[in-house]
């Protein structure tokens, strides 16, 4: 991204707004804002359901010369369709879902999503999508099973998260991080594996039992072929114009038109 983000202006012309889906706290958008805003004046409308991480994208960002951000508290369509309301008249949207959040919907969901964005977009709107490529296995794994073991903690304090909000007893000790790669469906599988057999309440309303052994699918990642991503896109309604790949660590930037 840091290679080609120049490139960016030249093929998504003069936005009046940036929008970024998912931003988090905006570090990817950092690489890019920059470009657009070297002359003209620009809003950069940071979407995601945590006000903590916009407030700090609101404070983090707030240093980029003639940028306004905007934070949008909401989900992906909705935010984007609030955010291209503030576009200029006659003037374009860059919309941007950088990392590899694709990847986390099930296909048939992630076509559903990508023709919402389409139907939010104009014909000189341009959409930046980054995917994750299918890799060799003992590449892929690691990243998703770590020696220092920071995706087991991530993975793990889903059940302790489901413990404040539901009232659940899970008890986190008895549970062993676990990631695999299903080849058939190019997608990386994390769960969690009961190591006892245990009966667990939930809120006093049911209970859930789990055997020594059996796991609780907590999350998949698909990963593309380029030619995929391209077929998605095209599918929803988009034309590729580039992509970019990053051949050292198989990643894609794919910029899309409306077809």
């Amino acid at each position: 991204m840091r290679e080609h983000a120049r490139e960016l202006p030249h093929r998504a012309g003069h936005p009046s707004v940036i929008v970024e889906l998912g931003s988090g706290s905006g570090d990817k958008a950092r690489e890019i804002l920059p470009y657009f805003a070297v002359e003209r004046r620009i809003t950069y409308c940071p979407i995601d359901l945590s006000a903590a991480a916009l407030s700090r994208c609101l404070r983090d960002l707030d240093d980029i010369r003639n940028v306004e951000v905007i934070p949008i508290e909401d989900s992906y369509i909705r935010g984007l369709t609030s955010a291209s309301k503030l576009r200029k008249a006659g003037a374009s949207m860059l919309v941007l879902f950088l990392g590899s959040s694709i990847g986390n919907f099930e296909p048939e969901v992630a076509e559903t999503f990508l023709r919402g964005v389409r139907e939010n977009l104009q014909p000189a709107d341009v959409f930046l999508l980054s995917t994750d490529l299918v890799k060799p296995l003992d590449r892929m794994l690691p990243a998703y099973d770590d020696a220092l073991g920071l995706t087991a903690a991530f993975n793990l304090n889903l059940l302790a998260r489901i413990n404040r909000v539901l009232g659940t007893d899970f008890n986190l000790a008895h549970f062993q991080h676990e990631a695999r790669y299903n080849e058939t469906e190019q997608r990386i599988e994390m769960h969690l594996r009961s190591t006892v057999r245990q009966t667990i309440p939930v809120n006093h309303n049911f209970t859930v039992e789990l055997n020594q052994g059996e796991t609780i699918w907590t999350e998949s990642s698909y990963k593309f072929h380029p030619e995929q991503v391209r077929s998605l896109s095209e599918r929803a309604g988009f034309k590729c114009e580039v992509q970019w790949i990053d051949e050292e660590w198989p990643f894609a930037q794919t910029v899309l038109r409306v077809d």
